[in-house]
C-alpha cells in the first residue's frame, strides 16, 4: 500500500491565512490537517462562546474553506482540523451552511466529548480559583478515524491531542486497531513533527544562520508520508521556503518532549 501523504496547514490560531491554498496548490496530498488550538486559544474561543453560543470555533478556518473548499473536493483531499474549539458541532453546521452557499455537498463530521464545562463541579478546582471559562479533556485519534471510515470529507474536532489530526487519518487509511502500538507510535511521532506547522521546516530552528534555511521568512508547511508500519518521511512541497533537514526535524521533536517522556 502506498504511503498516506498528510500535509499540515496550521500550527496555531492566527497562522498564515494563505496556507490552505498553498498546500492544495503546491502538490499532491491525500489529507490536509490543521492545528488551531492552545490554552490561550481555548480561552479566546470560550469567551467568544460566552458572547454568542453559536460561536466558539476558529473563524479563520471557515474563511479559508470559503476560498478553498471547491479545490479540496476537486483534488479529493480530506481535511481534518481541531478548529472546532469549544463548539465543534457549531463549526460543522457552519461548514455545511458555507458549502450549501457555494453549491457544494461535502460530507462533514465532527468529534465531540472533550467539553467538561457542564461537569466542572466534579473537578478538583480550588475554591478561590474562580469559575473556569472552559474545561476540556484531550481526546485521541480514533474518533477522527471513525468519521473518516463513515465517508467524511471534512472532520472538525474540539480538544484532541495535537498529533491526533494526523494519526486519525492514518488509522482509517491503514485499518490500524488499538493494539497496533508500533504503527500508532510512529504516526504519533510524524504527527508531532508536522502539527506545529513550519516549526519543522525551519521556523523554530536555533541554527538558522548555518545556511540551511532557504527562506526563513516564509517557510513551506510540512508533509508526512506515512507508511503502513507507521514509519514516515518528512518533506514539503517543492519550491517552498524553509528546509527539511535532520536538524529542523530533530529540533521540532525536542520541542515536543516534556521532561523525560514524549508528549502525546
Amino acid at each position: 500500500m502506498p504511503p498516506l501523504r498528510v500535509g499540515n496547514m496550521s500550527g496555531f490560531y492566527g497562522d498564515r491565512f494563505s496556507a490552505m491554498r498553498e498546500m492544495l496548490d503546491g502538490g499532491e496530498l491525500d489529507v490536509l490537517t490543521g492545528d488551531y488550538l492552545a490554552e490561550l486559544t481555548m480561552l479566546i474561543l470560550g469567551r467568544d462562546r460566552m458572547k454568542n453560543a453559536e460561536l466558539g470555533y476558529a473563524k479563520t478556518f471557515l474563511r479559508q474553506l470559503e476560498d478553498c473548499l471547491a479545490l479540496a473536493l476537486e483534488k479529493n483531499v480530506t481535511i481534518v482540523a481541531n478548529a472546532g474549539g469549544v463548539n465543534p458541532a457549531g463549526l460543522a453546521d457552519a461548514v455545511r451552511e458555507l458549502a450549501g452557499r457555494l453549491g457544494l455537498s461535502p460530507e462533514v463530521a465532527h468529534v465531540e466529548g472533550d467539553d467538561l464545562i457542564a461537569r466542572v463541579g466534579e473537578l478538583d478546582i480550588p475554591a478561590d480559583a474562580g469559575f473556569p471559562v472552559t474545561a476540556n479533556a484531550y481526546l485521541g485519534a480514533f474518533g477522527i478515524a471513525r468519521c473518516l471510515d463513515a465517508g467524511a470529507d471534512i472532520v472538525v474536532t474540539g480538544r484532541v491531542t495535537d498529533a491526533s489530526v494526523i494519526v486519525g487519518p492514518a488509522i482509517s487509511h491503514f485499518g490500524w486497531g488499538r493494539h497496533d502500538l508500533d504503527a500508532l507510535a510512529g504516526a504519533t511521532v510524524a504527527g508531532h513533527v508536522i502539527e506545529c506547522g513550519t516549526q519543522a521546516t525551519g521556523g523554530n530552528y536555533a541554527f538558522f544562520n548555518r545556511g540551511e534555511i532557504a527562506d526563513p521568512v516564509a517557510p513551506g508547511f510540512p508533509i508526512a508520508e506515512i507508511s503502513s508500519d507507521g514509519t514516515s518521511v518528512i518533506t514539503k512541497h517543492p519550491g517552498t521556503g524553509g528546509a527539511v533537514t535532520v536538524g529542523t526535524v530533530t529540533s521540532q521533536l525536542l520541542y515536543e518532549v516534556t521532561g523525560a517522556r514524549y508528549g502525546g
